[in-house]
């Protein structure tokens, strides 16, 4: 008789053949299992601080009225700012290899960190190095953008402009244009107002 199994159980042993020999996973040397988000966030506040989880990171509570509390507050109603918040502490505070393909897609509590895999040092971090990596960040979204609309524009046989003159030129080609006799007849509220459409 085949074990039953949940979900997340049966996603793994089809992504991860390999590393899981038992129904039951092993999520011991992940570094964030059994660690609470006070517990975490009063880790990298205490050796970064606000001003680089800001940087790095991108999230207003750490801008705004900085504090454990609020930012806790807040983390705990965003999934996403969370999940970035638990990613930056499992590789660049505990500084973990890059995860696998197989994992990627996972959320950083329910990664499976490999047995020889251990926390080193944490990261030497700078603003300057958080801006370097910001305007690397925004010359790739901006050349993905780029590339992006040259494929939209060109499947759909625009040439790639946008001024204000040529899209009125193409509003006024689109104007279906009236026959004259129709306007130069008048409708009175006796005659049929479907008449002139008849004809």
């Amino acid at each position: 008789m085949m074990p039953i199994l949940n979900p997340i159980q049966h996603t793994y042993r089809q992504r991860l053949p390999g590393i899981i020999m038992t129904d039951e996973i092993n999520y011991q040397n992940n570094p964030l299992h059994g660690l609470g988000l006070k517990e975490l966030l009063t880790q990298i506040v205490d050796h970064y601080g606000f001003e680089i989880l800001y940087a790095y990171l991108n999230i207003n509570c750490f801008k705004t009225n900085p504090s454990i509390e609020s930012s806790i507050k807040f983390l705990k109603k965003t999934d996403w700012a969370r999940e970035k918040v638990e990613l930056f502490y499992l590789y660049k505070f505990k500084n973990l290899p890059r995860v696998s393909s197989e994992q990627f897609d996972l959320s950083p509590r329910d990664r499976i960190i490999p047995e020889g895999q251990t926390p080193r040092q944490p990261a030497e971090l700078s603003l300057e190095d958080a801006e370097r990596m910001r305007e690397k960040q925004a010359l790739k979204a901006a050349e993905h953008n780029k590339t992006k609309s040259y494929r939209t524009s060109r499947s759909q046989g625009k040439q790639g402009y946008s001024s204000k003159e040529e899209n009125a030129r193409d509003k006024q080609r689109r104007k279906p244009s009236r026959p004259a006799s129709a306007s130069s007849e008048s409708v009175t509220d006796n005659d049929d107002p479907w008449a002139k459409w008849r004809k």
